[in-house]
């Protein structure tokens, strides 16, 4: 429960969610200089880790994508923040706070692909699946966004 939970970041009383992409951005700020290519395999192993805690956790909790789970906004948080590292903004507090910030927005609202994902995908790669999504298109809008005031 430790992973699914991201260290506990998950067992928090209010918002766990947000905890644990915070945790996400502090994740990010110490690993970004590993460099983009080691990053992406880093994100693609989360993605099957995550994929395995969760299933289990949500056999352990007897809950679907509990609360406490939290491992998969960890991983969409870091999917979110990656063009940073391409785009040489890692350490831009605004870049970062603005992409905290759009991930939390696509994470809540779940707007078209996200909230399909959520409904088209069960067990741990339903639980996966949605940030990941969400994490894609918040992304491509911090991207452009860095772009345009840089």
């Amino acid at each position: 429960m430790v992973l699914a939970s991201a260290g506990g970041a998950g067992y928090l009383p209010v918002a766990p969610g947000t905890w644990g992409s915070a945790l996400a951005v502090a994740i990010f700020v110490l690993f970004s200089p590993v460099g983009l290519w080691q990053f992406g395999l880093t994100l693609v192993a989360l993605f099957f880790l995550g994929i395995w805690a969760a299933e289990t956790a949500e056999r352990v909790f007897e809950q679907k994508d509990d609360r406490r789970i939290v491992i998969d906004e960890v991983g969409g948080q870091l999917v979110t923040l990656a063009p940073l590292l391409a785009l040489g903004s890692s350490r831009s507090p605004a870049a970062l706070v603005t992409g905290f910030v759009l991930f939390r927005c696509f994470d809540i609202w779940k707007p078209g692909p996200v909230g399909w994902a959520e409904r088209r995908f069960e067990g741990g790669v339903g639980v996966m699946m949605d940030d990941f999504v969400g994490g894609i298109l918040a992304a491509a809008v911090l991207a452009m966004l860095v772009v345009v005031f840089s």
